[in-house]
């Protein structure tokens, strides 16, 4: 059996410029990690996390630095004995007992030297040196020439996590270091070199598609025995080659579903690799998979050209979120983290993370943890707002990488799609690139139309390719085409006001987001300003966005007043955030019949910014949060024009229908009903937007700033203003609270005495740590609502603030 030794201790590092008299010539360094975390732990920088630290820590990725480890070995003339690197970041020469071994040149591969002459009996010195990814930068640039990019630093001219060098929602935190596991393996007679597992559905059977290629020596002989659900295939590997493939069949294996519509049965799959004739076992491969299947429909149809996933044969509405990397540094990133995003992902009622292509491919632990909640994955290949040369030395480090990934994640039935690229078509046709790029040079229109779906083809043939976000299926047709593919809406926020949302009704959006500021516990946490206002050096300088704070000011007009103190501008902005992507999916949804996806840029924070995430880097949700929980709950209710009046629109995305009785109201704010409708039954099938258009007197008003619109469809109700907030004559807030211990913190029990509009419980004002359940609750007067506050904290009403604690649109916009 293969022998694998983790390397994972006795690891120092040391920066290779005397000129840095400040620090020791070694320290500790942690393996996995990088050299910011090792410095860190180290005391030797500030938390660059931390007010304006990230631009003290500027000099760190303009050094070279060496990594060392000395351990112990017992070389066997009869084995081969490999170092095996899971990840190197990124620029790295490596090297054993005084002799290199190679170089590297990609953050995203796995890299494999055989050491087996070169290991010696005892104690062995491993040596890893990292390059200045600045100055292979600044080679590269020279040897390619010029390419456009929308971000700073080279990442377009090497195979690094792009984000790593400053994004409008991340720091520049250029890393090296050894980020993944570092191992010796040794083994004997054969070990599997690469094992691809496919499973998808024929029938009413599961199909999964085995093809295997093994190293072996002295003409060893071997044979791969695989089995799953009591099903096992031996294949014997021929003499004269390194190769097989199967396919075992799974009778009537329960099928794997997205968490809103079924259940995600996993099947153990177990691959050995035995001598022919011995039988020992030599390696293996495991593997939890499950059935289902996947395509993706861009028919003609009659609005144009269709952008639909269908999965286990069910056309579906996809709600979903960008994932960025879920931390600058991605080895601080836990299994346990990774379970706890996603399973706050899955309570916002998201069905699918688009894992964006600025950052990394993520740990197998992410995708474990996908396939076991149900969540589906959108997978773009790395390349991002930027254009890319197609020439040597990228282009075969692209080639290698996507081999090497596409078969590692080519097993979970979470991935639905691998995605070429990241706006940079987009970026070709409308962002000023035509011009620069000249005739005949390459920025990475190759990769996408060729290079990335004949591997794609080859690799992973079960699983579809799509070009690129935005992309409209042909270079005939303008990439970001509201008819055709996906589509990017981002002159929202950058230019106009969120009521736009609804002159687009795209086959599907990949992309649309609002910013706010992170919750307020995070903001003292990082940022230590006194006073703290929107542009104090440390708030300001966690808003990365191009004129960020000046949109946030501006997409408030029309909808709410310019705030006066930072405790309303806090509160407004992450709002109007949370409004205006409600906005947005509700839209969306309404119509389905056209729309297929609505993807919310974006779900998480790398750290503590002013950003569009839902959860902030402290893992806290903002208002956002609650609006996209809401907004795409499986059964949606929401009021939307049509034909020159009001629809009420019930959506359904659940496996059975939804009949029931519809009733609605228009009344005054002060509660007093002026025109009521019941409809006995209205019947919204599975899958399905169902209108019901409201009667002119419901949707007409007599007084538009002191009126709404109710209608209620058993539990789900939607509410309708005539005119915005900040014209509304909204009453000062008034609120009777109860406050009753439970297990885990407490009820708060709310009693409203004026309408309440989207009432929000601040928890973390209350303790960093606590958490609600609800928010953007709006109350008639009279009515109640209970949030369940979980806290360790003892409380009292009089903590329960209105206004500070307890805030609602009321607070910004009320009339006394």
């Amino acid at each position: 059996m293969i022998e694998k030794t983790e390397l994972n201790r006795g690891w120092t590092l040391s920066c290779n410029v005397t000129g840095r008299r400040d620090l020791p010539a070694e320290i500790p360094a942690h393996v996995p990690g990088c050299v910011h975390l090792d410095l860190l732990a180290n005391r030797l920088i500030p938390d660059p996390y931390l007010d304006v630290n990230e631009i003290t820590n500027d000099w760190i990725s303009k050094e070279d630095w060496t990594y060392r480890c000395s351990f112990d070995a017992s070389p066997d003339a009869g084995k081969v004995h490999e170092l095996v690197f899971d990840g190197l970041d990124t620029v790295a020469t490596i090297m054993l007992n005084g002799e290199e071994l190679g170089q590297t040149f990609n953050m995203h591969r796995t890299y494999r030297f055989d050491v087996s002459e070169r290991l010696k009996q005892g104690a062995n010195e491993l040596v890893v040196t990292f390059r200045s990814a600045y100055a292979y930068g600044a080679e590269m640039e020279a040897h390619y020439g010029y390419r456009p990019n929308n971000y700073p630093g080279p990442g377009n001219l090497m195979r690094k996590m792009a984000c790593n060098f400053g994004w409008d929602w991340g720091p520049t935190l250029v890393t090296a270091g050894i980020w993944k596991p570092v191992r010796l393996e040794s083994w004997e007679r054969a070990r599997l070199a690469e094992t691809r597992v496919s499973a998808t559905l024929a029938g009413g059977d599961g199909r999964v598609t085995v093809r295997a290629r093994i190293e072996r020596r002295n003409g060893a002989g071997a044979k791969i025995v695989a089995s799953i659900a009591g099903v096992s295939h031996v294949a014997k590997v021929a003499e004269g080659t390194d190769a097989v493939e199967f396919q075992l069949a799974v009778p009537a294996p329960q099928i794997w579903w997205p968490h809103h519509l079924g259940a995600q049965p996993l099947y153990p799959l177990q691959i050995e690799l035995r001598d022919s004739v011995s039988e020992d076992l030599l390696d293996s491969y495991s593997k939890e998979i499950g059935f289902r299947s996947v395509r993706l429909d861009t028919a003609p149809d009659e609005h144009g050209s269709a952008f639909t996933f269908v999965i286990n044969d069910v056309p579906l509405f996809l709600c979903g979120a960008n994932w960025i990397p879920d931390d600058c540094f991605p080895s601080r990133v836990t299994a346990e983290r990774y379970v706890s995003r996603i399973e706050e992902a899955k309570a916002a009622n998201i069905n699918l993370l688009r894992v964006w292509g600025g950052g990394i491919f993520e740990r197998d632990e992410f995708y474990e943890a996908c396939d076991r909640a149900g969540m589906l994955v959108w997978q773009d290949f790395l390349f991002a707002c930027a254009s890319y040369p197609e020439e040597e030395p990228l282009r075969s480090e692209v080639e290698a990488e996507v081999r090497d990934n596409v078969v590692r994640l080519m097993p979970h039935p979470s991935l639905i799609v691998w995605n070429g690229n990241n706006e940079n078509i987009w970026g070709f046709d409308e962002w000023g690139w035509r011009p620069i790029i000249k005739e005949g040079v390459s920025w990475g229109l190759g990769y996408y139309l060729d290079v990335l779906p004949k591997l794609c083809a080859e690799l992973d043939p079960d699983r579809p390719y799509y070009p690129g976000s935005p992309y409209s299926g042909t270079m005939a047709i303008e990439p970001n085409a509201d008819e055709h593919g996906c589509k990017h809406i981002w002159d929202v926020w950058n230019d106009v006001g969120y009521e736009v949302y609804r002159n687009y009704i795209p086959r599907f959006c990949s992309e649309f987001g609002w910013q706010a500021p992170p919750n307020w516990a995070t903001i003292e946490e990082s940022v230590h300003d006194t006073p703290l206002t929107p542009v104090s050096n440390g708030v300001f300088h966690h808003q990365k966005a191009t004129q960020g704070n000046d949109k946030l000011i501006r997409g408030l007009a029309g909808h709410l007043p310019a705030p006066q103190t930072m405790d309303d501008w806090h509160f407004a902005t992450q709002l109007n955030q949370a409004r205006a992507i409600r906005f947005a999916i509700e839209h969306m949804r309404s119509h389905r019949d056209v729309c297929k996806g609505a993807v919310v840029w974006q779900f998480n924070d790398c750290w503590p910014v002013t950003s569009w995430a839902a959860l902030d880097s402290a893992g806290r949700r903002k208002p956002l949060w609650y609006a996209m929980q809401q907004a795409f709950d499986p059964r949606l209710l929401t009021i939307q024009p049509r034909n020159g009046g009001l629809a009420a629109v019930a959506v359904n995305e659940r496996t059975l229908f939804w009949r029931a009785k519809i009733s609605g109201k228009r009344l005054r704010l002060d509660g007093t009903v002026l025109a009521e409708f019941e409809f006995w039954r209205l019947l919204c099938d599975r899958f399905e937007a169902k209108e019901f258009p409201l009667p002119a007197d419901i949707a007409t008003p007599g007084n538009a700033r002191d009126e709404l619109i109710v209608v209620q469809m058993l539990d789900r109700r939607a509410f309708h203003y005539f005119v915005e907030d900040i014209d509304l004559t909204l009453p000062a807030p008034r609120a009777s609270i109860e406050l009753s211990a439970t297990t885990d913190g407490y009820a708060v029990k709310v009693t409203a005495e004026t309408l309440l509009k989207d009432l929000c419980l601040m928890a973390d004002r209350l303790d960093p740590d606590a958490v609600i359940d609800s928010m953007l609750v709006t109350l008639l007067p009279g009515e109640s609502h209970v949030f369940a506050l979980r806290t360790a904290k003892t409380l009292s009403v009089s903590d329960i603030v209105i206004g500070t604690v307890l805030r609602s649109a009321n607070d910004l916009v009320a009339v006394n």
